[in-house]
C-alpha cells in the first residue's frame, strides 16, 4: 500500500495551538516507520477546510488517488482531512469505489468497511457542528459587546484599542488624531470644505498619517465624515438597522454630523447638476489624467463673494501629478490662442457658423432695412472671430460643441494648451 502524507494548518483562531505542519509530519512519519507503512509523497496545506472545494492540495490529493497514484492517507487526525460535508462526501466515495483504501491517522484507522466508515463521517460531521456552533457563538458574543457598547475591530481613525485584556474592545480617544478630526467635520460643516478640499488640507498642509503612516486617501476622507461612530453610535453589522450606543468618548457632536451630512449632500446635488464648460475635453501634460473643475468663493470686503472656477488635473493615474491650477479666464485665453492657430476647417463647425454669420447679416437687415453687401463676410476671418465669440459668451453647450469637434486633441500643462496631433 503506498500513503500520501496531508498536512493541514488550520487558520482558525482556536487551533492555533495545535501542533504545527512540521511536527504533525515528523510526528507521522515516525508512526509510518514504525509501523513500515510506504509514504510515497508529503503534501502540506493551510487552508481552511470548512468550505467544499476551497483546498488545492486536497483536491489534487483527490485526483492522484483516482489515478492510482498511492491509495492510503496518512494525516494527524481526521478533521485535518474535512471540516465540511462535500469534502467528506468525496473520501467516502473514494473508499466505496476501492480506491482509497485506508485513512491512518495518529490514533485511529479507518477503512473501508461500514463501521469504520460511518465513524469516520460522524467524526467529520462532528468536526462541522464544532465550525457551525463555533460561528454562532462569535455572533453572538459580537451581538453582546455591541449592546455593552463595545467595539469589536479595530479602531475607527481618531481612537485607539486599548491593549489591556481586562479592557478588551473598549476604545480611547487618539490624542494626535482626533483634534484634526474634529477639525475636518468643523471646516465641512462651517467653511464648506469639500472632500476634496480637506483631502488637499491634510495631504498639502498637515502631512497627515494614518496609524499605518499611510496618508488619507479621497475615499477615505468620504467615509470618514459619514461615519456616526464619531459622535457615539455604530451599526452592526453593517446594513443591518441594529444600532448601539457606544460607550467612547465621541470626538464631534450630533449637531455637527448632521451639518456635515446635508453639506455633503448639497456638494453632491451641486456636482451631479453643475456642468462645466471645459471639463473631458483636456488630457493633463505629465500623467494623461483628465482635467476637472471646482468652484471657489472667495468673501469680500463689502460683504459680497467672488466666484472663480479652476482646472486642473483629476490625478486618476498620478495622486502626485504637479501640473498647476489654472482659472477659466486664463483658460479661454489660451483657447483663443489656439483659435488663432489653427486650420480653420479643423473647428469642426464651419457649415454652422457660415449659418450662423448668415443669420445675423440677415437680421442687420430687418433691423437696419439695408439691402446690398452683409455687413459681415462670411470669410476666415470672421468665422475664426466667431469661433473666439462662442468661447467668451457662448453657452456651456456651444463652448464644449465647438471643442469637441476638434480633430486635434487638447493638451493642458502647466497654464498653457498645445495641440497634440491624433
Amino acid at each position: 500500500m503506498k500513503y500520501v502524507l496531508y498536512s493541514r494548518k488550520s487558520t482558525e483562531s482556536e487551533e492555533r495551538q495545535v501542533l504545527s505542519i512540521d511536527s504533525q509530519i515528523k510526528e507521522m512519519l515516525l508512526l509510518a516507520e514504525k509501523e513500515g507503512l510506504d509514504v510515497v509523497e508529503i503534501k502540506r496545506e493551510s487552508h481552511s477546510a470548512k468550505e467544499t472545494g476551497q483546498r488545492p492540495i486536497f483536491n489534487e490529493i483527490i485526483d492522484e488517488i483516482r489515478q492510482g497514484k498511492y491509495n492510503g492517507i496518512l494525516t494527524w487526525a481526521p478533521d485535518r482531512i474535512s471540516r465540511n460535508a462535500g469534502d467528506l462526501g468525496k473520501i467516502v466515495d473514494l473508499m466505496d469505489a476501492k480506491l482509497l483504501v485506508e485513512i491512518r491517522t495518529y490514533g485511529q484507522r479507518f477503512s473501508n468497511s461500514p463501521s469504520e466508515k460511518f465513524l469516520l463521517m460522524i467524526l467529520g460531521s462532528q468536526a462541522k457542528l464544532e465550525n457551525d456552533n463555533r460561528g454562532v457563538n462569535v455572533k453572538r458574543g459580537l451581538r453582546t459587546r455591541c449592546e455593552m457598547g463595545l467595539w469589536a475591530g479595530t479602531a475607527p481613525l481618531g481612537y485607539l484599542n486599548q491593549g489591556l485584556m481586562d479592557k478588551k474592545c473598549q476604545v480611547i480617544i487618539d490624542s494626535l488624531r482626533a483634534p484634526v478630526i474634529k477639525k475636518m467635520f468643523e471646516k465641512v460643516a462651517h467653511e464648506h470644505y469639500s472632500g476634496r478640499k480637506i483631502y488637499n488640507w491634510l495631504k498639502f498642509e498637515l502631512n497627515f498619517h494614518t496609524r499605518g503612516n499611510k496618508p488619507l486617501t479621497l475615499s477615505g476622507v468620504y467615509r470618514l465624515l459619514q461615519n456616526p461612530f464619531y459622535y457615539g453610535v455604530f451599526e452592526r453589522p453593517r446594513e443591518s438597522g441594529n444600532w448601539y450606543q457606544g460607550k467612547h468618548q465621541p470626538i464631534i457632536t450630533k449637531e455637527l454630523f448632521d451639518q456635515v451630512q446635508a453639506q455633503l449632500k448639497r456638494d453632491n446635488i451641486q456636482r451631479e447638476n453643475k456642468e462645466f464648460s471645459f471639463t473631458k475635453l483636456f488630457t493633463c501634460g505629465y500623467c494623461q489624467s483628465g482635467i476637472t473643475a471646482e468652484e471657489k468663493w472667495k468673501p469680500l470686503k463689502d460683504g459680497t463673494s467672488a466666484h472663480y472656477i479652476y482646472y486642473g488635473c483629476t490625478r486618476s493615474r498620478d495622486r502626485n501629478c504637479k501640473n498647476k491650477y489654472i482659472r477659466e479666464e486664463e483658460l479661454i485665453d489660451e483657447l483663443l490662442k489656439i483659435i488663432d492657430k489653427v486650420n480653420i476647417n479643423e473647428l469642426g463647425m464651419r457649415h454652422k457658423m457660415e449659418n450662423e454669420i448668415r443669420r445675423f447679416n440677415k437680421l442687420q437687415k430687418i433691423v437696419n432695412g439695408r439691402s446690398g453687401k452683409a455687413l459681415v463676410e462670411e470669410d476666415d476671418v470672421n468665422i475664426r472671430q466667431y469661433a473666439k465669440y462662442l468661447l467668451k459668451e457662448g453657452s456651456v453647450s456651444d463652448k464644449r460643441e465647438l471643442l469637441a469637434n476638434l480633430r486635434s486633441r487638447l493638451n493642458y500643462k502647466d497654464k498653457k494648451i498645445t495641440l497634440i496631433e491624433e
